[in-house]
């Protein structure tokens, strides 16, 4: 079971986050919206179906920048903003920076305490999250179609070592000790984020693909879709851990809820769809989540090239395929495992399913020992940079607004 080693499976959180910051989702199979905004964060609300609501906010600033031809000079300018206390860039639009200026404030709702406890939660399940958020969580969203197609038809989808790079950014960000803290970073990695959702927005229907892929939708990445991507980490993270026996407390269950609420209202969602509890989040994933999971081309060519770019990484010529497969298929299950194609390999699913619950008990047992958290979170961060400097060959990535869509669709 060396196959099954910390660093395979966290290269395996990096490598298949590549899906985890661009929220889309399929329109077809949605049933009515009836979630009520009284289970909200914001307890109260319009009740408007999401799938009709964008980023009135980011959307105008983001299309005149790309509309005036400035990305390459605001890139440049967002590149050199690295940290949550920094001040935003000069010398970007004054919309832009009026925009950011507002976008990087916190819900008077954020509670810097539960978002200390998040951090320290992390701090031990760090593992388990990489696994869950990055395999888990990637083979979920390759089996959304709108977010499989807009993907694959937008500018990352080209390059797919880079777009993993720079989504692994925010999930790493929304995971680290320092997330919240002055000298953190996802407060500045959400908002980019957040406009560069705007610029797909922009761009995507301008690609010749764009009334093939749409499914009717005007727009690609509404509120709705953002939160469908929400449940493929937040809630699916959380019904696995329970699901694994993780012994999970209360205020670390609130604590982990918090922290993926207000990483979501960063990344622009709306107060009125971001839920209050978990039993909220379960009864708003049952109704957009679970009914549009599909199969689509694009997702089952992006989950090959993800699982094949894992085991490339993981070991010489890619001879831990197999294994690579059967992990993805463990923790998604057969029915999405079978809608992105991944082959059935069955000595080792019988290996895993063999093997890793008393892998869990057994670091669960050691857990409570003073030195363990510390030390399992050092490895775990060597292992996150490990990966980041793989994937950009040492380079480093940065979040950035894309110009075009994929070359070749338009």
């Amino acid at each position: 079971m060396d196959g099954l080693s910390r660093r395979k499976m966290l290269m395996a959180g990096g490598a298949l986050g590549a899906f985890t910051a661009l929220g889309v989702a399929p329109a077809n199979a949605r049933s009515l919206w009836t979630w009520a905004p009284g289970s909200s964060v914001a307890g109260s609300g319009a009740g408007i179906d999401p799938q009709w609501v964008w980023d009135e906010e980011a959307d105008p600033v983001v299309a005149a920048v790309l509309e005036r031809g400035e990305v390459a000079a605001v890139n440049a300018r967002l590149a050199t903003w690295t940290r949550n206390d920094q001040p935003v860039p000069t010398g970007l639009p004054a919309e832009l920076r009026d925009f950011m200026e507002h976008a990087r404030q916190l819900p008077p709702w954020a509670d810097r305490a539960k978002l200390e406890a998040a951090a320290t939660f992390n701090k031990g399940r760090g593992f388990y999250l990489n696994l869950l958020n990055g395999v888990g969580g990637g083979m979920l969203s390759t089996a959304i179609p709108r977010e499989a197609r807009s993907v694959y038809h937008s500018k990352g989808g080209a390059d797919m070592e880079d777009r993993v790079a720079k989504t692994s950014l925010l999930g790493f960000a929304i995971g680290a000790l320092d997330a919240y803290r002055p000298d953190g970073d996802v407060i500045v990695q959400a908002v980019k984020t957040r406009m560069v959702h705007a610029a797909v927005r922009h761009l995507l229907p301008q690609s010749p693909a764009w009334p093939r892929i749409s499914d009717g939708q005007k727009t690609p990445i509404s509120q709705a879709d953002i939160m469908v991507t929400w449940h493929s980490l937040a809630t699916y993270a959380m019904q696995k851990m329970l699901e694994w026996k993780i012994n999970v407390t209360p205020a670390e269950s609130a604590a982990y809820l918090h922290v993926w609420q207000v990483s979501v209202h960063m990344l622009g969602a709306h107060d009125e769809y971001i839920p209050a509890t978990w039993d909220a989040a379960e009864a708003q994933s049952k109704q957009v989540l679970d009914p549009v999971l599909a199969s689509t081309r694009e997702g089952v060519e992006l989950t090959d090239i993800l699982l094949g770019q894992l085991a490339e990484q993981t070991s010489p010529g890619g001879i831990d395929r197999p294994l690579v497969d059967a992990l993805a298929r463990y923790l998604v299950g057969d029915r999405v495992a079978d809608l992105d194609a991944i082959p059935e390999e069955r000595f080792w699913l019988k290996t895993i399913k063999l093997v890793w619950p008393p892998l869990v008990a057994f670091r669960e047992g050691l857990l409570p020992l003073p030195l363990v958290p510390p030390l399992a979170w050092t490895i775990d961060e060597a292992i996150r940079q490990y990966i980041l400097w793989f994937l950009t060959k040492g380079r480093g990535a940065t979040i950035s607004l894309p110009d075009t869509n994929r070359p070749g669709t338009g």
